[in-house]
């Protein structure tokens, strides 16, 4: 049986499976910046990510948090739970940086205390707007009590991964997670946790070691998440 592609993103491809509940994930070697303005493709970024998203994953569901991961098949694809994407980027900061020094003046390094958790519109068309609840509420997206759960979710995944990644010398800056709805509509995490998605700096310095390398023209981004994978202790082959 030939798969056949659900959905194609800037750097996934997802195909159904002879499960009506499950689906296989392809992590293309694409990368896409300024939502997809800048476009190129990098040879082993797919198998490198995904190597990143198994293991946070992996990391998150011994904690606890419950997501969409069933399987991984081979060093570039995984086996998921088929789920309703919530159409919110949320993004949880630790510190400041990117848009939100753009945005707001904040000096970028700066520490966020209490941790700030925002939320996005999934929408690229509309340049991914920045929501508050009543936003969300009048989008018909997630009640307040899903928007409260995810929120919790969020942070419990910040614990967890900036715990890790401090113990490594690394700084957690901030990140961005996806969640989906279940066919019994549970919600849990979804899509991937890896450079593409988060930003981490070297501790002590502001040297990145994630997609804002190839956002800034700062050096190869390959050579960089695989830098990162040999600090964390990944295996890439």
């Amino acid at each position: 049986m030939e798969a056949v592609l659900l959905y194609e993103g800037k750097a996934k491809r997802v195909f159904e499976t002879d499960k009506p509940d499950e689906v296989i994930i392809s992590f293309k070697d694409d990368a896409t910046a300024f939502n997809g303005v800048k476009k190129d493709s990098f040879a082993d970024k797919g198998k490198v990510n995904l190597a990143f998203t198994k293991h946070f994953f992996n990391l998150l569901q011994q904690a606890g948090i419950k997501t969409h991961i069933i399987s991984f098949i081979d060093k570039t694809s995984l086996r998921a739970k088929k789920v309703q994407i919530v159409p919110l980027e949320v993004v949880v900061r630790n510190y400041a940086a990117g848009s939100l020094c753009k945005r707001l003046g904040f000096e970028k390094g700066m520490e966020l205390k209490p941790v700030l958790c925002e939320f996005y519109l999934k929408d690229d068309s509309l340049n991914d707007p920045i929501l508050c609840r009543e936003h969300i509420k009048y989008l018909n997206i997630a009640t307040e009590q899903e928007v409260a759960y995810i929120e919790q979710q969020a942070l419990s995944i910040n614990k967890v991964i900036s715990s890790f990644m401090d113990s490594k010398g690394i700084t957690l800056v901030d990140y961005k997670l996806e969640f989906g709805r279940t066919s019994d509509e549970e919600i849990i995490l979804a899509d991937e946790i890896s450079p593409d998605t988060c930003r981490f700096w070297l501790k002590g310095t502001m040297e990145s070691l994630d997609k804002d390398v190839y956002r800034e023209d700062k050096g190869d981004l390959v050579s960089s998440y695989k830098r990162l994978a040999e600090i964390l202790g990944l295996e890439i082959n």
